[in-house]
């Protein structure tokens, strides 16, 4: 009997002693699942930030699906020669050219209005390991709040907008006011041209920008002040303003690099769809991952242009910064980040 007690009591002893070691095993387990899990989630969140950049060669997607002559959709491969090739100009320009370019901007504002659904909602921050699962705002008070199919509608409805942008672009090609190359099919996108086109489009449009802040009153009443209502802006602020706006901050400046710079219709396609997306998304009320890399390289952020609308004199530029780096204007808004800013803006 004694024995079979001894026995007894060793036994529960034995298997108190183990019980802390299974116990850490437990634990051990648990944090290596929970590691595990932290890096793939680390992991994931990385991919899905890096594959928000695939929105801007998105923006090239008809020149760059049309222009290539190794392309299965190449344009020579889709429509006959006699929509695109030019004998004699002394004829009706060929409308092929202007209406793909208003579709390449038409499908970039599809790349860029869809990346932004899914990341204003969380797609994009679904795997954050600090529980954050929406964007930053650029701005303390937060970002403004709206149906977002009520702000595409508003945003595509803007008659000094893509309406006013289409009646341009529809003109000048139509009444042959652009120099010949731009009616050339030949070759493909030419991204030295293409980078001039932007930096030219963007330094006179600064010009005109600081102009209707300071020439007179009365005009900037009617012409800018309109799209100065959205201190806090919103993307799909971007072409809300007015008809005098338009055509001295952006058809003006459109036509004057049209006729420095001469290239071909898939360079002026690529050049109108990324002049037009950048623009959209410079409103944004929200920070984007590329944005601190941008600054650095001075290239226009979101966080730049709300310190414009927010203080009106600083930041004139809208895709560079140099141009107010170069005349004094430029506000970082990192220096409004207790007041104004939020950290990462």
């Amino acid at each position: 009997m004694c024995n079979v007690i001894s026995s007894s009591t060793v036994t529960t002893s034995l298997e108190r002693r183990n019980e802390p070691e299974e116990l850490k095993k437990l634990v051990n387990l648990k944090q290596f699942k929970a590691e595990n899990s932290s890096i793939i989630d680390n992991l994931l969140g990385l991919a899905l930030s890096l594959s928000t950049l695939l929105v801007w060669p998105g923006m090239l997607t008809i020149p760059l699906l049309l222009s290539s002559s190794y392309s299965p959709t190449s344009y020579k491969s889709l429509f006959p020669s006699s929509w695109y090739e030019y004998h004699d100009f002394s004829t009706t320009p060929k409308p092929l050219g202007l209406s793909l370019g208003i579709f390449a901007v038409a499908i970039g504002q599809c790349f860029v209005l869809s990346f932004f659904y899914l990341y204003r909602y969380g797609f994009y921050h679904m795997y954050n390991n600090n529980n954050k699962s929406f964007p930053t705002s650029i701005q303390m008070q937060g970002a403004p709040q709206y149906d977002f199919f009520d702000g595409l509608k508003t945003h595509l409805s803007q008659p000094e907008g893509f309406v006013l942008l289409t009646i341009y672009l529809s003109g000048t090609w139509m009444c042959k006011l652009m120099p010949f190359s731009y009616y050339s099919f030949e070759g493909g996108i030419n991204y030295h041209k293409l980078f001039l086109c932007l930096v030219l489009q963007d330094g006179v449009q600064y010009t005109m920008h600081r102009l209707e802040h300071v020439v007179s009153m009365e005009f900037y009443r009617k012409s800018h002040k309109p799209h100065h209502r959205f201190t806090n802006p919103r993307l799909f602020d971007a072409f809300n303003g007015s008809m005098y706006d338009t055509i001295c901050m952006i058809l003006i400046p459109l036509y004057i690099t049209a006729c420095t710079i001469h290239c071909n219709v898939w360079t002026y396609m690529a050049f109108g769809s990324m002049y037009a997306n950048w623009l959209t998304l410079i409103h944004s009320e929200y920070v984007f991952p590329w944005d601190f890399v941008f600054r650095r390289l001075g290239f226009g952020t979101p966080g730049d242009h709300h310190v414009h609308h927010k203080f009106f004199k600083f930041n004139y530029g809208h895709l560079f910064m140099w141009f107010d780096w170069i005349c004094g204007t430029y506000r970082n808004p990192q220096n409004f980040t207790k007041k104004v800013f939020t950290k990462n803006a």
